[in-house]
């Protein structure tokens, strides 16, 4: 089993420069495959999660060539073939298949998605979409089947704001005959990223980043290059982290609109944020005030960043409440936690947590990506060893984490295939 150790007390502080956004990289690989040219995407994360869309792409007959960081897919020869299992069950964004081939060859067989476990994510909306624009979907042997004779622009009205359906409908609608017009669509800034690089193919996308997105259908889509944005979420985590147990941290390559509510709630605690252009500086902060945090869709605070400002909420004076109204489930580092010294419980879809608390370290396990990325602030800040199973959560969206770390002082490393117990409940 591969483990991080971390030894905590470390102070941290210099400069660490955030990634290309992982949640951009996982829709904008399915979107290249819709061109029948190669495309270019510059700044890919390095996270297994690109790693395994890659490996789909190549299963399609795509081929895929990683160079100075940039990745270059030529669809040219990809035939659309049944993605049942294997690679599709390693993440929740192999979703975006589905839209991808079904615009491309109008019709498609994709296994059901997997990532982490963060209760019902259910796909309702993606396939309620794809049948408005004239596909037939059937769940068979477990597995997606999407039929159509041909695609239509359709009126579609999202019951709830998804990014995951607002992709997919929009891969699936820009090859479409007519106009799409997708109402109550998700605002995200991965979706914007997204709607350029298809614009930039031919594509005619107009309202992203709005509720409202209109697609004007477009005969076919030709290749191009794309710098994929800063990663908003891992800008979040490196600010929590700075606030935790930095001396002084620069966080670079960011654009500060996207973490605007991070930035406010840091703030509301006590925190210092000096926000530049495109550089985010975090001084030591001694004294941390407890507040409440609601998740929401975005601009509101990210349930991505819920479980590591758990973390920073141990620190801080009073009672925080943090409320998960997008995955009320996603609570699971609390109990990881309380193996720290963490003051905490869940009532609902709530975590309270109290503190100060001095953290001390332990063995504990990331049970998904962003419960993984708070054990590890946890485990900064912690007296002793801490050590932390289940880390291939955590490489699923964290490029060079290690590295990263350790060039801001971090006592951290990788162990591979180490003997360990199993950690008791």
């Amino acid at each position: 089993m591969d483990v991080y150790k971390i030894k905590g007390g470390n102070r941290l502080q210099g400069k660490v420069r955030v990634s290309g956004a992982k949640n951009s990289a996982v829709a904008l690989i399915p979107a290249a495959i819709l061109a029948d040219s190669p495309v270019t995407i510059a700044g890919l994360p390095e996270i297994s999660d690109v790693m395994t869309l890659q490996k789909l792409v190549e299963e399609i007959g795509g081929n895929v060539e990683i160079e100075e960081g940039k990745m270059t897919i030529d669809p040219s020869e990809i035939v659309s073939m049944p993605l049942p299992n294997g690679n599709v069950k390693k993440l929740r964004a192999s979703s975006y298949m589905m839209g991808a081939l079904l615009g491309k060859f109008k019709h498609a067989v994709i296994g059901l998605p997997g990532g982490c476990h963060l209760g019902p994510r259910p796909i309702d909306q993606h396939i309620k979409g794809f049948e408005a624009l004239g596909a037939k979907v059937t769940n068979e042997h477990g597995a997606i089947y999407l039929r159509a004779d041909e695609l239509r622009g359709a009126k579609i009205y999202l019951d709830v704001v998804s990014v995951g359906a607002t992709i997919n409908i929009m891969l699936a609608a820009v090859t479409a005959k007519g106009k799409t017009v997708i109402e109550n669509a998700a605002k995200e800034p991965e979706i914007i990223d997204v709607a350029t690089l298809l614009s930039n193919m031919g594509a005619n996308i107009k309202g992203a980043g709005t509720n409202v997105i209109r697609i004007e259908g477009v005969e076919k889509l030709h290749g191009t290059k794309h710098t994929i944005i800063p990663d908003r979420i891992e800008t979040g985590t490196y600010m929590i982290m700075a606030a935790a147990i930095g001396d002084g941290i620069t966080i670079d390559n960011v654009i500060p609109l996207h973490v605007e509510a991070v930035t406010a709630k840091l703030r509301e605690m006590g925190v210092k944020v000096e926000v530049g252009e495109e550089q985010i500086y975090i001084p030591k902060t001694e004294k941390f005030e407890a507040v409440d945090v609601k998740t929401l869709v975005y601009p509101g605070f990210p349930t991505d960043l819920q479980q590591p400002f758990c973390v920073l909420s141990t620190q801080a004076e009073g009672s925080s409440i943090l409320t998960d109204t997008i995955y009320p489930a996603r609570f699971k580092q609390i109990d990881e936690l309380r193996r720290m010294n963490a003051d905490g419980r869940v009532e609902g879809r709530s975590a309270i947590i109290t503190g100060p608390t001095a953290m001390q370290a332990a063995t504990v396990r990331a049970t998904d990506l962003r419960a993984g990325a708070a054990l590890i602030i946890a485990g900064l800040i912690a007296s002793g060893e801490t050590e932390i199973q289940g880390i291939e959560h955590i490489e699923r969206g964290y490029s060079q984490i290690i590295p990263k770390l350790k060039m801001l002082g971090a006592d951290i490393n990788k162990v591979e295939g180490l003997k360990t117990a199993s950690i008791s409940e």
